[in-house]
């Protein structure tokens, strides 16, 4: 095993895909799960100790205090395999995206509707990524994380992270105290195929194909790409906020009062999703910009860097936003993206 070099004052510009400049304190790649019980009994490195995946979820300030920790954990290892499924584990420093294709080339399917989402495998089960009816948590057996106070690797299984709408028990009490080491998965090889979510049936029927793992993987792609701003083109980190979920009888107010508002049934009966793209609209930001920092004007759910921006404007912007929903709406937001 080979320790690798501690970097101080390092930027973090071409890290995050805001493309907001900010020094880190220090900054160290991990490669190896040894490296980390190497890192975490050397005291003398700052705190605190913050993970970076393809930081796609993340909004940062100037100056980033104490440690980063580049992921960079690789490789596909295929555990087992019979005539209906297989189970393979994935080390959390992969390319999101790719691991997606690289299942779709093998015809596994169950993650084929998250193609194109950004980031890495290790952040996907954090905030239970989700997309066209499908969440991240619904193919995950278990995850490997290494705890800091406990200098030790634990193995979560599915039901002990407790999965929500983009969230997880590593977005509350674990915060701050882990790192994801591998994550394995269950994935199908006659799969049920997702499509009456979204675009994805009018998409294929514009592709002139039949629904398959492979053609839904490339209809989430064409809408994606049609849909959200490319980061190496503007910066931004995909959808800002969350859809939020209200109480049926408050959406039924809000449907006397706005007619065209849309509305989705939830697994419990007394709630409703409604889109948080469409609120933000409906509040005439679609499309704003001001000085450094804007929303993009084909996708309101994405906050975009126009150039040279900072990240506590984009931070503003998005409580302007949120306070201009709640007060017509009654709806409070909430963000997605993490601040640190």
């Amino acid at each position: 095993m080979n320790f690798p070099i501690l970097q101080k004052s390092f930027s973090l510009k071409n890290f995050n895909t805001f493309g907001i400049e900010s020094i880190a304190d220090s900054f160290l790649e991990i490669s190896e799960v040894k490296q980390l019980e190497v890192f975490s009994k050397l005291s003398q490195n700052p705190r605190p100790w913050r993970v970076l995946g393809g930081g796609s979820n993340v909004l940062l300030e100037k100056f980033t205090s104490g440690t980063v920790l580049k992921n960079s954990i690789r490789g596909i290892t295929l555990l087992e395999e019979n005539r209906d499924s297989v189970i393979v584990r994935v080390g959390s420093g992969e390319n999101w995206h790719e691991f997606v294709m690289y299942a779709v080339k093998q015809g596994w399917g169950g993650i084929e509707n998250l193609a194109l989402i950004p980031g890495t495998v290790g952040a996907a089960p954090i905030q239970n990524i989700g997309a066209y009816g499908v969440e991240v948590k619904d193919t995950i057996t278990e995850m490997e994380v290494w705890i800091w106070d406990e200098n030790r690797l634990v193995t979560f299984e599915n039901a002990a992270c407790d999965f929500g709408y983009r969230d997880s028990i590593f977005k509350n009490k674990l915060k701050g105290r882990f790192y994801v080491c591998s994550i394995t998965f269950k994935l199908s090889k006659a799969p049920k195929l997702h499509t009456d979510y979204g675009a994805i049936k009018d998409e294929l029927t514009s592709m002139q194909c039949d629904p398959s793992i492979a053609n839904i993987a490339q209809a989430v792609i064409n809408i994606r790409k049609s849909k959200l701003p490319d980061p190496k083109v503007i910066g931004n980190a995909g959808s800002f906020f969350k859809n939020p979920t209200i109480a049926s009888s408050h959406y039924k107010e809000l449907k006397e009062k706005f007619p065209s508002i849309p509305g989705f049934s939830t697994q419990e009966d007394t709630l409703i999703k409604v889109p948080a793209a469409w609120l933000i609209e409906q509040c005439g930001w679609k499309g704003f910009r001001r000085g450094n920092v804007g929303v993009h004007d084909r996708q309101a759910l994405v906050l975009v860097n126009v150039g040279g921006a900072i990240g506590t404007e984009i931070w503003e912007l998005s409580q302007e936003i949120l306070s201009s929903v709640e007060a017509k709406f009654d709806i409070l937001l909430e963000r997605e993206v993490q601040t640190w």
